[in-house]
């Protein structure tokens, strides 16, 4: 019998955003992120590089590049990030 090793497999709790780590920031389900925005998802602060098109929920899919970690770029629905308030000019 095979012995699986569950050391290090992602439970769905951890790809779901911290909606309390920012609590100003608002939602990219209800603010659409634009390309340059500053976001914070599941895996820590990151930066929108590219708009992906739609998932098939209709939220935005976003090319994300962290800021923190050096890492290849990945993909998220806006509906799992959260988005820094912009500032007015």
């Amino acid at each position: 019998m095979a012995n699986f090793n569950n050391s290090k497999r992602i439970r769905p709790e951890q790809l779901q955003v911290d909606n309390t780590a920012y609590p100003d920031w608002v939602s990219g389900a209800t603010t659409a992120p634009v390309i340059g925005d500053r976001v914070y998802c599941a895996a820590g602060l990151a930066q929108v590089t590219r708009l992906a098109g739609k998932a098939s929920d209709g939220n935005r899919i976003l090319e994300l590049k962290l800021i923190d970690i050096v890492a290849a770029p990945f993909f998220a629905s806006s509906a799992n990030v959260l988005v820094a308030p912009r500032v007015a000019v």
